[in-house]
């Protein structure tokens, strides 16, 4: 039997996710985009709750093409406050539409929301060496710089703790615990480097 991180417990999807998706280092902008979605849904939630959910947000959100929602309307949005397959909060249902264009700003100012966004590490994944889950942070100085730059670009609900979230879901850190099996398989997906 694999050794693996806690937070999944016995929840099938969570396990799905962890072994094969959380950790991998993004360059997708699409993939992007999809996790500044689902980790702003998270802010106050738990993560399980917002995987869940994942279908419905990309049923919701035109599957994740960051263009298609920057142009959604008002009546879309509206209809997405009462569907139950999301998480229905007005202020992250608008978020997500203000994003959006804030996302294809960045897109247009450096040719990509990689390029951008891989700059707060230096263009390299940092992996951490944490034994116990206890030890991991819920945020950094990297990601208190990250929430500050995406704020002061219009981004909402991308606070420090958000950020750091999104920055383990994407791969730029890799907070796998030592024991965990995915810990070495990440430092080896780091090839692209």
């Amino acid at each position: 039997m694999k050794k693996r991180c806690q937070w999944p417990a016995n929840d099938a999807l969570m396990i799905a996710y962890h072994d094969i998706e959380w950790g991998v280092p993004v360059q997708d902008d699409k993939k992007w985009f999809e996790y500044i979605v689902l980790d702003s849904f998270q802010a106050g939630l738990s993560w399980k709750t917002i995987l869940h959910k994942r279908e419905g947000f990309r049923l919701a959100f035109h599957d994740f093409d960051v263009g298609r929602v920057a142009r959604m309307s008002q009546k879309e949005m509206d209809t997405c406050l009462g569907n139950k397959a999301i998480v229905r909060h007005r202020l992250k249902i608008e978020a997500t539409f203000s994003n959006a264009k804030a996302f294809l700003k960045i897109q247009a100012e450096f040719g990509s929301f990689n390029d951008y966004i891989w700059r707060f590490t230096n263009g390299k994944p940092t992996t951490h060496y944490y034994t116990q889950p206890d030890d991991i942070p819920t945020t950094s100085a990297v990601s208190d710089r990250m929430s500050k730059d995406l704020k002061s670009r219009g981004f909402k609900f991308v606070g420090s703790t958000i950020c750091y979230a999104f920055m383990q879901a994407a791969g730029m850190v890799n907070d796998h615990t030592t024991d965990c099996f995915r810990h070495r398989e990440i430092i080896k997906s780091f090839d692209w480097l």
